[in-house]
């Protein structure tokens, strides 16, 4: 649940309703400025929504597919700021910690994460197929060897994790620290896994297992977000690194 915005005492102007098309149209537009410039999680998805369609003009989409995922975004977009409103309305309404007035929150965030979801699916079906090839040419003369360069990835991330929080002075191999033993491993074993199988569904749940292992190490108190980031960025970097270095050698 996002944060209350912060208010003051002085009263609002008179506000007059519109009476005309156009200025119903700059009170719409004045309400997406609004949110874009009051709530981070709009800026986000706007920022994420630009990057995304940038993409469907690299990779060429057809007609409908470029329909679906524009549609995708929209409905992301449209679920965000209508959350936005909600949570002022009931911010308008009651300000304390009311369990009703968090509930309204956590529903209109629960809409949020539903449009997420859909938009995410959108993004596998019609960009996934993109990128499969592309993928299988460049790693797949390693499926082979698959389980020894996993074992030999994941002691390369051991020992980089264990000589840098030596280095640093902070933290034990995997308590505490930069980096973030845990989400190393974790994002080592999905990078590998990844590799490996070429799977999609396979490839999306050991993501979500790697997100739960950084998201237990926040919840713990364990470590900071920076750490948990560059723990991930370290294992997964590292065991692309050795795939993709092995891969060149035995073409």
């Amino acid at each position: 649940m996002k944060k209350n915005i912060k208010r003051t005492d002085k009263k609002s102007p008179d506000l007059k309703k519109p009476k005309t098309w156009l200025e119903a149209l700059n009170c719409a537009i004045e309400g997406i400025i609004y949110a874009f410039k009051t709530q981070r999680h709009v800026r986000y998805h706007f920022a994420i929504a630009l990057g995304a369609l940038l993409l469907t003009l690299f990779f060429r989409l057809t007609a409908v597919e470029f329909v679906l995922f524009a549609m995708a975004v929209i409905i992301l977009l449209f679920a965000e700021m209508v959350n936005t409103a909600i949570e002022e309305t009931v911010n308008l309404v009651e300000e304390r910690h009311h369990i009703t007035a968090k509930n309204a929150k956590d529903v209109s965030a629960g809409a949020v994460l539903i449009a997420s979801v859909i938009l995410a699916i959108m993004v596998y079906f019609i960009f996934f197929k993109y990128i499969d090839e592309p993928l299988a040419n460049a790693f797949g003369g390693v499926r082979q060897y698959a389980g020894h360069l996993a074992v030999i990835s994941l002691l390369v991330v051991l020992i980089s994790v264990v000589a840098t929080k030596a280095k640093l002075g902070k933290g034990l191999p995997l308590h505490g620290g930069m980096p973030s033993g845990h989400a190393a491993v974790a994002f080592s074993l999905w990078t590998a896994v990844s590799l490996i199988t070429m799977e999609p569904i396979i490839i999306v749940l050991t993501f979500a297992m790697a997100l739960m292992v950084c998201q237990s190490r926040l919840l713990g108190g364990i470590h900071t977000k920076l750490e948990v980031f560059l723990g991930a960025i370290l294992g997964s970097a590292l065991t692309l690194l050795i795939y993709k270095i092995f891969s060149t050698t035995v073409k």
